[in-house]
């Protein structure tokens, strides 16, 4: 019995657009938009590299929390991945929070070409208030969210699926979850399939992509 064709990769080929302070400074409201979000310190600039296969298109710090706009990635001319700032670790001043706070939730609510948001989590430590936030605007929004339990290596196999199947029973409804790891590339794939659907790209089976 042959193994399911591996889902295609059309993120390799993203590139940095621009980085936004103000929603104004965002690229046309058009064609289709996924926002990853997450914690400072929960691994979404490696889990930006890892799907796009770029070693440094999201910059990694040692310092988490100093990418505190939008930034936006180009994939084609009708898709775009968009990079929210993160909180809960960084030292930043709280004025700036609460601005980025307002621009967000403004983000949420008024964006028509947001598909879907993709949620970091550390899965040693889920469900920070921040986290929480999110799946809230998400729900409010209509928007799915799929979590990304990241740096699962960081756990056994056992505990790992105990977080998760945790998570998955208080998740609202269209949210979705699975474990990740940048390190070993461990759910990638399936990280992929939803990201695809999202972006409406088909499968590999049906474009005959072997990629």
């Amino acid at each position: 019995m042959n193994s399911p064709s591996p889902p295609p990769n059309p993120f390799r080929q993203a590139e940095y657009v621009l980085a936004a302070h103000e929603l104004r400074q965002l690229p046309p409201d058009t064609g289709i938009e996924v926002a990853i979000a997450g914690r400072s310190n929960a691994g979404k600039s490696s889990a930006i590299n890892t799907l796009t296969d770029q070693k440094s298109l999201a910059r990694t710090s040692k310092t988490p929390g100093r990418t505190q706009q939008i930034v936006i990635f180009r994939i084609d001319d009708e898709r775009r991945i968009a990079d929210l700032p993160g909180y809960g670790y960084a030292k930043v001043p709280m004025d700036l929070k609460e601005h980025w706070q307002r621009v967000m939730q403004r983000y949420f609510e008024t964006r028509e070409c947001l598909r879907g948001v993709v949620l970091v989590m550390d899965v040693r430590h889920p469900m920070k208030p921040f986290d929480s936030m999110m799946l809230s605007w998400c729900a409010a929004a209509g928007l799915p969210c799929h979590v990304l339990m990241t740096k699962a290596d960081k756990l056994k196999r056992g505990p790992a699926q105990s977080a998760l199947l945790k998570l998955r029973r208080g998740l609202p409804e269209g949210a979705s979850a699975q474990l990740f790891s940048a390190k070993d590339r461990r759910g990638l794939e399936d990280w992929l399939r939803v990201m695809n659907a999202w972006y409406e790209i088909p499968d590999a089976e049906t474009n005959g992509d072997p990629s």
